[in-house]
């Protein structure tokens, strides 16, 4: 375990109005000591190494809430078609002819992605996740997990959940509590109710989450309404599956009432602006969420249906779009930074995350501001999500290592992953 000192321009998150022009940051191990001015370090602390990061601004890791991240190898593959037929025409048939070690391949070039515009925590579900938790350990990111599971047919559905339940005994708290697992039961339209209730029992045993997709269309809508005579999150509260952890995905289509019962049981909601957008599937309500005090991150969905996994790209893109529906004083640059990092965690459920400050773990970005588009400095939040964009990151920390440095990646041979990434999904698409 290493000692650092960290001299760099500050935004610990903690405040909107703390901001350290000249500060540093102590960690020893895989937490922080001090966050300050220059000069605050405890007497006596002795770093292994001092990085000078002048003209950097350091903030916390950002936290992707929701994503596919294996789904990389059908970046680009299937575009411009509404959320249904891209499912069931594009994806689904795709994803068919994944084989577990087209799944590693996948998450690691996701994880390289992420690495480099600063993503350290993510909050993943998709098939084959054993091999995504493999590719995390080895990156040294932190992520949740979960098993997409959708039960088409019993069998089927037994054999994701026990997926799901096998993935939890091997993985959770794995990589010295960097992997945490959660069960993801796809959605309420792709789901009986019979499946999610055995869901729920098994997380509840297990003293895990639930993570899955609520209200993201109004077609998911029509479907509910049609089948239970009511919408999706209601029909939730009725089969007793609210309670407990829970992050909810999109949730674009809710009323008054049911926001009130996202708070009411403390749902946490994973915002994912661009794809929505791409999938014109709408404009989830967030300033009213924020004004409600439910618990609101950031996630860039898959890269089939974004393109991308710039948490930067998503935090301009979340706030814009709220300015268009609504007001250009809706969703403000230091609340969308705050979902990005300390909201982020509150859904996730990491207590000791998204902010920079004594006791938290050490992970942690820097993002070059000696460049042109961050001249002149007239606020720094602004910047960061008004101009910034994933390639300004230079530095990656993550539970006290150093995970990129200088732009390179220290503990994934990106090259190689990229050569077959993309082998693989040639043949892939060549099989549907």
């Amino acid at each position: 375990m290493s000692r650092y000192l960290i001299r760099a321009m500050i935004l610990p998150m903690t405040d909107a109005q703390d901001f350290y022009l000249q500060g540093e940051i102590a960690i020893d191990g895989d937490r922080i000591v001090s966050v300050g001015e220059r000069g605050t370090a405890p007497a006596g602390f002795n770093p292994d190494r001092v990085l000078d990061l002048t003209n950097h601004v350091v903030m916390p890791g950002l936290i992707n809430t929701h994503t596919h991240a294996a789904m990389t190898l059908l970046r680009g593959y299937a575009d411009d078609m509404p959320l249904m037929p891209w499912l069931q025409e594009k994806v689904w048939p795709f994803e068919d002819k994944m084989t577990p070690e087209d799944i590693y391949w996948g998450s690691s070039l996701a994880l390289c992605e992420m690495l480099r515009s600063g993503t350290t925590t993510m909050t993943d579900m998709y098939i084959s996740e054993q091999e995504t938790a493999r590719a995390v350990l080895e990156s040294g990111t932190r992520a949740l997990l979960s098993r997409g599971m959708i039960d088409h047919n019993k069998e089927a559905g037994n054999r994701s959940l026990q997926e799901n339940i096998e993935l939890f005994r091997k993985y959770h708290n794995a990589g010295d509590g960097r992997i945490k697992i959660m069960f993801g039961p796809h959605a309420p339209y792709t789901c009986s109710e019979e499946f999610l209730l055995t869901v729920k029992q098994e997380a509840d045993r297990l003293g895990a989450g639930i993570h899955i997709h609520l209200a993201e269309t109004e077609s998911e809508l029509a479907t509910i309404r049609e089948r239970y005579g009511t919408t999706p999150l209601c029909w939730l509260e009725q089969q007793g599956i609210l309670g407990g952890q829970m992050i909810a995905a999109h949730c674009v289509y809710l009323n008054d009432a049911e926001l009130d019962i996202l708070k009411k049981y403390n749902v946490g909601v994973a915002h994912n602006p661009e794809s929505n957008m791409k999938l014109s599937s709408g404009t989830a309500r967030i300033p009213e969420m924020l004004k409600r005090g439910i618990a609101v991150g950031l996630g860039t969905d898959g890269t089939s249906s974004n393109n991308d996994l710039d948490m930067f790209g998503e935090m301009r893109s979340a706030s814009f779009q709220q300015k268009l529906v609504g007001s250009p004083e809706d969703l403000k640059a230091y609340e969308v930074l705050k979902m990005a990092t300390a909201g982020g965690a509150t859904v996730a459920g990491l207590k000791d995350l998204g902010k920079l400050q004594p006791g938290y773990k050490a992970d942690m970005i820097s993002i070059d501001f000696d460049q042109p588009h961050f001249y002149p400095r007239f606020s720094i939040p602004s910047h960061l999500v008004y101009c910034a964009r994933g390639g300004d990151v230079r530095t990656v920390i993550v539970d006290g290592k150093i995970l990129m440095e200088d732009r390179r990646l220290l503990t994934l041979d990106e090259q190689k992953i990229c050569r077959e990434a993309e082998k693989r999904a040639r043949r892939i698409a060549s099989e549907v």
